[in-house]
This record gives structure tokens, sequence and C-alpha cells, in this order.
């Protein structure tokens, strides 16, 4: 499982997949979520901007973010 530390009280999901390393551009990042291939807290999540907030968790790919503060 990766981390990643907030700076802010909130990352957008887009931004949070390339900060992983998940997806080398927006647009990948994009087009992950729009396709339903992305997971905020055990639910598919349609909104690449969502704002994630401390404590939750992303799955793409066979991998699992959590997002701290």
């Amino acid at each position: 499982m990766q981390t990643i530390k907030l700076k802010d009280d909130y990352i957008k999901l887009g931004q949070a997949l390339k900060a992983a390393g998940l997806c080398e551009s927006g647009v990948e990042a994009k087009f992950a979520v729009l396709d339903g291939k992305v997971k905020v807290n055990g639910a598919v999540e349609l909104q690449r901007g969502k704002k994630l907030h401390d404590q939750d968790v992303v799955e793409y790919a066979g991998e699992t973010i959590r997002i701290l503060k």
C-alpha cells in the first residue's frame, strides 16, 4: 500500500493517481476514472475531481493508496 501525505486539506483524485505513479498523465487518470476502474473507500468513483481527505483509500489497477494528513 502506498501513502500520499497531504500538503493541504485535500488532494483531487486525478492528482493522487498521478502522484502515486499509477497514471502518467491527467488524461490517463481521467479515462481511468470515467471508465469506472477507480474505487474510493470501496465504491466506484466517477468524478476525477473528487476531493480526497485524511484516511481515504483509493484502489486502482491492483494498487491501493491511503491518503494521510
